[in-house]
């Protein structure tokens, strides 16, 4: 599990760390790791550190301190080692001595040593900055954007939110990204993350004074392998679970038949359909159970999907509003996407016994939420947090980073690490539904069904564009053998 805290957190294990050791001990632990990415990187691009020009653009905290100690070392190695200060005379002062002393200067022409570098630490603001970059600081950071050296951000590139992944203002876009001790919530959510390029995480021995509990929550694939059901001798259908699809219309029949793939394809022992849908869903998977409705007279299901280009009637005076009515009376796990959100009463989802996951995409969050798109797009982490507590519900906020947000605030939000644009196509969503409900009606908590679809749902889309085979032999060899019905 990859796990991320806000800066208060961190600021307080490293007060206590700290405590313990020698005075600079832990800035020198940062910049032996930053120094030694930042050799990597050089090793890569040039074949050699030595004679490589490094800038070092360092800002008056503790961040422009790693930076400068770690472009010290460099130094001794033989690169050329340039800084250019942010705030001159408020540049950490034993950082500076040390990168002097090993041969490194101060810039007198900043630009054009920019222009000409192989190499950029961006130590400009650390984890405390706020509210974009500083005017004068935006100059320098376009100069090393549009250099062609290699940007390194140093714990988090500047000008990015850390805690919420908001980017406000003005922000660098680095190529790699050094943090320590632990992951920032930033360098996981959008749009921060998309600043922070490749993320480095450099081991300064904070973990023991972390709290167990983090701000934020990656599944990895032992996490995933861990959760995925797995049949066993004995398993029947109703065990494996019957998940319950509400979905299609004469207008959008293709989502029903994408939903009831998606179900298929997690591992439900049985998908009931209800809908219009019936003759395309049969065409397709002549194993789906297909009722015309309401869905209360299906049958038997341990979840409902419900949403997914719904619009027509559904059986004899049953509109999508009774048909989402009559699903959330039910006293199973329900999924609502798509046109069934916008038939939400937050009452009522409140009032339900049985969990209720919502997937929303940002405009339907928004709508939910009654504030603009751009303002979820921009706060993805309070977007989802908030549409979680007001609805007393599981919440999947897709998107650039897909959100999985607890009812329960003191539980951590997960976020998906296996998303690509790839997935920016008409209909992934609906498979996506499909997927999550038959997790749910696998017995799986609504977080779990709804972190564990959108990892699966993400990497098939990863696989699937780069045009191989979706189990290959490599694939093959890191996936447990119940994942490949779901991302073959």
């Amino acid at each position: 599990m990859r796990t991320a805290y806000s800066v208060e957190t961190v600021r307080n294990a490293e007060r206590e760390l700290m405590a313990r050791l020698p005075e600079g001990a832990l800035m020198q632990r940062a910049a032996a790791g930053l120094a030694s990415a930042g050799a990597g990187l050089l090793r890569d691009l040039l074949g050699r550190v030595y004679g490589a020009r490094v800038v070092v653009l360092a800002g008056s905290g503790d961040n422009g301190g790693d930076a400068l100690y770690a472009g010290a070392r460099l130094a001794r190695r033989g690169a050329s080692v340039t800084v250019v200060p942010l705030a001159p005379g408020r540049t950490h002062e034993g950082g500076l001595t040390a990168l002097l002393g090993a041969g490194g200067r101060v810039a007198d022409a900043p630009y054009d040593v920019l222009s000409a570098a192989d190499l950029v630490f961006d130590g400009i603001t650390g984890i405390g900055g706020h509210g974009g970059l500083r005017p004068d600081a935006v100059p320098l950071a376009r100069a090393a954007r549009g250099s062609g050296a290699v940007v390194v951000a140093v714990d988090l590139p500047s000008g990015v939110e850390a805690d919420s992944g908001e980017v406000t203002g003005e922000a660098l876009r680095a190529d790699v990204t050094v943090t320590f001790g632990t992951y920032k919530p930033g360098l996981l959510i959008d749009p921060a993350k998309e600043h922070a390029g490749a993320v480095r995480l450099v081991d300064i021995g904070l973990a023991p004074h972390l709290p167990s509990v983090p701000e934020l929550e990656a599944l990895q694939h032992e996490d995933v392998a861990r959760l995925l059901p797995v049949p066993t001798g004995e398993s029947d259908k109703y065990r494996r679970g019957v998940v319950g699809v509400v979905a299609g219309s004469a207008r959008y029949p293709g989502a029903a038949v994408l939903a009831v793939a998606g179900a298929l394809r997690g591992g439900a022992g049985a998908v009931r359909y209800v809908g219009p849908g019936g003759d395309a869903v049969i065409a397709r998977f002549p194993e789906t159970l297909v009722h015309e409705g309401p869905p209360s007279k299906a049958g038997r299901v341990q979840a409902w999907a419900v949403g997914p280009g719904l619009g027509d009637a559904l059986g004899e005076g049953a509109g999508p509003e009774a048909a989402v009515a009559d699903v959330l009376a039910s006293d199973v796990p329900v999924l609502v996407d798509a046109d069934g959100l916008r038939l939400l009463d937050a009452e009522t989802v409140r009032g339900r016994t049985a969990p209720t996951l919502l997937t929303p995409h940002a405009g339907e969050a928004a709508a939910l939420l009654g504030v603009a798109r751009t303002e979820v797009e921009s706060g993805r982490l309070t977007a989802v947090r908030e549409l979680a507590a007001r609805y007393g519900a599981t919440v999947l906020l897709k998107g650039s980073t897909t959100l999985v947000a607890d009812p329960d605030p003191a539980v951590p939000v997960r976020v998906n690490p296996t998303g690509t644009p790839w997935l920016a196509t008409a209909g992934s969503g609906d498979v996506l539904s499909g997927l999550a409900g038959s997790l749910l009606a696998s017995g799986l908590p609504a977080r779990d069904a709804a972190s564990v679809a959108a990892y699966l749902h993400g990497l098939s889309a990863r696989l699937a564009a780069r045009n191989a085979p979706l189990v290959s032999d490599e694939v093959a060899e890191n996936l447990p053998e119940a994942w490949r019905n779901v991302v073959g």
